[in-house]
């Protein structure tokens, strides 16, 4: 099996680092939401702001947005209604919460599959239209799960969970 080129073995690097797997600056996107019950991820420091269950899907639905430029496939495939702030589920059920984490996991691993895949030689080519090079998408989708990851680790303390 050959070696993946460089520029992805690094931008992979960053998307699992980010993520899911060990990194230099602490708690992951996923370490921020292991273990959590669904009450806690409801939890909503005021109104009109949001809860880390949003969040989850929130960033969930921005791994399948970067996935979908890079296939340049259509809109339409994320399975939750609305873009970029996907209604929670009319019954917030633990299920459902798992359901949810298990969501934002998958789309992750859908990304991670199809930056495996994608053409070294393109990462820095815009998609038509796009202001962002692929490279710059893919690396900005890791620092969006961070910026998130952040913001659910100062939720969980705010409610007293963390």
């Amino acid at each position: 099996m050959a070696r993946p080129d460089p520029r992805t073995a690094l931008l992979l690097r960053l998307l699992d680092q980010a993520f899911d797997r060990r990194a230099w600056h602490g708690t992951t996107l996923a370490g921020s939401v292991r273990g959590l019950l669904a009450d806690d991820a409801l939890w909503r420091p005021g109104p009109r702001r949001h809860a880390i269950w949003d969040l989850v899907l929130h960033t969930a639905y921005w791994k399948y947005v970067t996935r979908r430029r890079l296939t340049g496939s259509k809109r339409g495939a994320f399975p939750r209604t609305r873009s970029n702030w996907p209604r929670l589920p009319r019954v917030p059920t633990e299920a459902a919460w798992e359901a949810d984490v298990a969501l934002l996991a998958e789309q992750h691993a859908l990304l991670r599959e199809t930056v495996a895949a994608f053409p070294a030689e393109r990462l820095e080519r815009r998609p038509r239209g796009g202001a962002w090079t692929f490279a710059e998408q893919i690396t900005g989708v890791a620092a969006h799960d961070l910026y998130h990851a952040g913001q659910i680790q100062l939720l969980k303390r705010l409610r007293g969970r963390g």
